[in-house]
């Protein structure tokens, strides 16, 4: 093969630059831009889930979702700036209700997508799940039984984990990174103090952290999160080790999301993995497309960008500054589909395709 393709190089020809064939044909129209992202979505897809929302996005589910709400934005526009144009009619078109009630709509429209869109995103990118907690809680037993292998040591000596531990692996479709990490105390060495800061760093950039605790431990949860510096809303509470209590496996009653486990026995490890997929956001019914951070980002950039257009109207009756709003908020979907972008971003984007696809 390498013959071959020296041979057909000498002949005039050159390797396809990455992503090469699919930019050909967002750049002859064959696709939009959105589509040709979920053609390395699919070839990345890390579960069946994840390559079934790739397969609909490829097939223009999400890009339909976003030029019917283009479409919809685009007739407000040209009601609103021709009731700006022509003030000299007898109707005022932006105070009698209608503009405020299309706009309301449209934001309406716009939530739905991106709840939408957000379950698209954890499938293509999944989330990364921390365990925390003091030493010899079970959180090494837990990321095995999680697993459904022997990943980490256990033992009984207090340190045992002194780097972070990360493992892949599939829960109901969502791909999770989950990281083991060194148990949070006064660290008598500089190998475990080293381990200690590492684990601090990952809790800063998990999507979720389960505080794992002893299930007859004398400290309040509240007790914990001040002691590790935790922040509380990307935190669920794992009580383990209840096989040495009289605890009942599952969900906890209470003001913060809490389960009930043992990792040696597996007890109450389906209602924890079902109270993850809750705490991410994960959806089975409105997964329906893939989806990535930066279209997320445009369309959040959309709500904010026409939920102040909407407060300017309401307040001030600004038609102008309406005008305005909804011309950028046009402009955001547009750099989803590729309608509006930049040289930068296409170079961005398919850079990272493999070669020639």
């Amino acid at each position: 093969m390498d013959m071959l393709l020296g041979a057909t190089l000498k002949l005039g020809a050159r390797p396809a630059r990455p992503g090469e064939f699919t930019e050909r044909a967002f750049l002859n129209g064959k696709m939009d831009l959105a589509q040709a992202e979920a053609v390395a979505d699919l070839i990345a897809s890390r579960s069946e889930a994840a390559a079934r929302s790739a397969l609909r996005s490829l097939t223009g589910a999400f890009s339909d979702r976003i030029h019917a709400l283009a479409h919809d934005m685009l007739d407000l526009r040209l009601y609103v700036e021709g009731a700006i144009d022509f003030p000299e009619d007898d109707v005022d078109f932006l105070a009698e209700g209608r503009v405020a009630e299309r706009l309301e709509r449209l934001v309406g429209a716009l939530a739905a997508l991106i709840e939408t869109a957000t379950q698209g995103a954890i499938l293509n990118e999944g989330v990364t799940l921390v365990l925390a907690g003091r030493p010899n809680v079970g959180k090494s037993s837990l990321l095995n039984r999680l697993l459904g292998f022997e990943r980490a040591i256990v033992t009984d000596t207090p340190g045992t984990t002194r780097d972070t531990l990360s493992e892949s692996m599939d829960l109901g479709g969502v791909p999770v990174r989950v990281i083991d990490t060194a148990g949070l105390r006064i660290a008598g060495d500089a190998i475990e103090r080293e381990g200690i800061r590492r684990a601090r760093l990952e809790i800063d950039e998990a999507d979720l952290v389960l505080l794992v605790r002893e299930g007859g431990s004398p400290e309040t949860v509240e007790q914990l999160v001040a002691e590790q510096s935790l922040q509380m809303d990307r935190l669920m509470v794992v009580t383990n080790k209840i096989d040495l209590t009289d605890r009942t496996a599952g969900e906890v009653a209470g003001s913060r999301p809490e389960v009930a486990v043992s990792a040696l026995t597996g007890a109450g490890i389906d209602v924890l993995e079902r109270n993850i997929l809750r705490a991410v956001g994960r959806n089975e019914e409105a997964g329906i497309f893939s989806a990535r951070r930066r279209h997320l980002d445009a369309l959040h950039r959309t709500q904010m960008i026409l939920e102040r257009g909407a407060e300017a109207l309401q307040s001030e009756g600004a038609g102008e500054l309406l005008a305005d709003d909804l011309r950028r908020a046009h402009d955001q979907l547009g750099e989803i589909v590729g309608s509006v972008s930049s040289d930068a971003l296409l170079g961005e984007i398919f850079s990272r395709f493999c070669i020639g696809k």
